[in-house]
């Protein structure tokens, strides 16, 4: 295995950690409207990711880190193709955290009401926009023979994006309402036990019509799993997390309701990912697609960002494993929280 590769792999696990961590606290600030029905249910929702959400997001930031150290054209690409979107997630997860963070001080109902707004607009935008940037990127890009996106910004929002975009944003939305099940107790968990099979319900049939469509206009995601078998692991991962949820939902396991949930996010982005292979970037005109090869660093650079990875990665892996750890079980409503 050499260096390209080991980098590949190392992306794609920093963007399913995103996915996984970050994707619960996305999901449970869409449902927000839903969910938080009183001033009580709001703030537990809002204790319940309160300790986490920062946190989760330095899995992005490390992501987009190793992507600009081991693969820069095609940092550079995404970022000038994807720029306006790029800037709406950016600003939607600035007034997220704005929200987050003085909702508690707002004094008066109205900016309560407002910050609420804030709040799950800045988790539904970037909850829908990563899943369309996956979309476009296993469709294809209109890049030139200089890798430099010639589209809009409106080229973006194709049917095919569209439709991951809804599946990735029901991924998420399964992920937070099983972390909501998992924290919580009362009347806020029944209300998160009724919604559940309907996001439940929907994931399923948005990934019946994304394979279906994945089939029919973009062939060529499939090709490495008629070469090499041991690949339908990854979409095996992602039925069988399906598969196993309203079955632990009924049966009150929501701990491993979790986990379920955490499998369809990985299996989904692994799918795409081995599908994409050798590709980072592909373009609708094959020869202008970015690799793991043609896109990557010197392997002088390669082999050091990689010795630092090997030392950062573990640190950011133990700080996760220790905050989980030290704020794990039921939330209660606490003056000094969110």
């Amino acid at each position: 295995m050499d260096l390209n590769i080991i980098w590949f792999l190392l992306i794609g696990v920093l963007i399913t950690g995103y996915a996984v961590l970050d994707g619960f606290d996305l999901g449970v600030g869409a449902l927000f409207p839903i969910l938080g029905k009183t001033e009580d249910d709001k703030r537990i929702l809002l204790q319940a990711i309160g300790p986490f959400w920062d946190g989760n997001e330095v899995w992005l930031l490390t992501g987009a880190g190793a992507l600009f150290a081991a693969f820069p054209l095609v940092y550079a690409s995404v970022f000038s193709g994807f720029y306006l979107a790029m800037m709406l997630v950016l600003f939607a997860l600035i007034i997220r955290a704005v929200a987050v963070e003085f909702r508690s001080h707002a004094e008066n109902r109205p900016w309560q009401s407002r910050l609420d707004l804030l709040f799950f607009l800045g988790s539904f935008i970037p909850a829908l926009l990563f899943g369309v940037a996956m979309g476009n990127i296993a469709r294809g890009l209109p890049l030139d023979s200089r890798y430099v996106y010639t589209g809009g910004f409106f080229d973006l929002l194709n049917p095919y994006a569209l439709l991951l975009g809804l599946l990735g944003l029901s991924a998420f939305l399964l992920q937070g309402s099983s972390y909501v099940l998992l924290k919580t107790e009362g009347d806020l968990q029944k209300r998160g036990r009724k919604i559940l099979p309907f996001i439940w319900a929907s994931s399923v049939i948005l990934y019946i019509l994304a394979t279906v469509y994945s089939l029919v206009s973009v062939p060529a995601l499939f090709a490495n799993y008629r070469l090499h078998v041991w690949m339908y692991a990854a979409p095996l991962l992602t039925v069988l997390g399906l598969g196993l949820a309203p079955l632990l939902l009924r049966a009150g396991r929501y701990g491993l309701l979790f986990v379920a949930s955490s499998m369809n996010m990985a299996g989904l982005i692994a799918t795409l990912g081995l599908g994409l292979f050798p590709n980072l970037l592909p373009a609708l005109e094959t020869s202008h697609s970015l690799t793991i090869y043609n896109a990557a660093s010197s392997a002088l650079t390669l082999k050091a960002m990689l010795i630092i990875a090997l030392i950062g990665v573990p640190i950011v892996l133990l700080y996760t494993i220790y905050v989980y750890r030290v704020f794990k079980g039921k939330v209660d409503i606490d003056a000094e929280g969110y």
